[in-house]
């Protein structure tokens, strides 16, 4: 069956389009959008208010084309790709792949469930590995995707004592990344006593945490 969105008009008109062709020429940054979205036109305002240089190339979702797909798997838009990663793909997958499967390994109670969490954490933090330029997740400068797992990656140590996890069997670049990450000023700044994290995570590893996240961890509804 058609999907009836896939007929839609393939590019913008009017006011719109004479920005496509100012910006169709080859950027760092690169903004892939849908001329019809209002999702998209939120990211394209951002970028014209802040005056940021970008190439625009539309897409149409329904019809993904293999080279679209390569930088943003899920196919969907808007999506920014900078050096060849979209930034906006790759966060999310930490938020709802990465980070869920952390508390899945720290709060794991049988054996079995503890080697399935940490062997997708494994798994997750390797594919995400691969795109890292070194020393940081983009090259030289700490950015977005560094931060957004930052905090978890300074909270590694209590998987290591407590889950056996081992950073190297994520991957040699992981290491590499672990410890750019973790030894970054502003990271070690804001980091308190390991004992007393220890014993807040003392509930998690007891699977009795009582936080929104240790909840959604053990699928109970949020009563908030």
């Amino acid at each position: 069956m058609a999907v009836p969105d896939a007929s839609i008009h393939p590019h913008a008109t009017g006011p719109a389009l004479k920005i496509v062709e100012a910006h169709s020429a080859p950027q760092d940054l690169i903004f892939y959008s849908g001329w019809f979205c209002p999702f998209n036109q939120r990211v394209w305002v951002a970028l014209e208010e802040k005056g940021i240089q970008y190439e625009y190339r539309e897409v149409n979702p329904y019809h993904k084309a293999k080279e679209f797909l390569a930088i943003n798997p899920k196919g969907l838009v808007p999506a920014i790709e900078h050096q060849g990663t979209d930034f906006a793909y790759t966060i999310d997958y930490i938020s709802k792949k990465i980070i869920p499967t952390f508390f899945k390994l720290v709060q794991a109670q049988d054996k079995a469930a503890q080697d399935d969490a940490r062997k997708d954490l494994y798994d997750s933090l390797k594919e995400v590995s691969e795109k890292v330029k070194g020393p940081f997740f983009a090259g030289a400068e700490f950015g977005a995707v560094d931060l957004s797992l930052a905090p978890f990656l300074m909270r590694v140590y209590i998987l290591e004592k407590h889950r056996n996890f081992k950073a190297a069997d994520a991957g040699d670049k992981f290491v590499k990344w672990l410890e750019a990450v973790t030894s970054r000023p502003s990271m070690i700044s804001t980091t308190s006593d390991k004992e007393h994290y220890e014993e807040m995570y003392a509930r998690y590893l007891a699977n009795e945490a009582q936080s929104e996240m240790a909840k959604s961890t053990r699928g109970e509804k949020s009563h908030v």
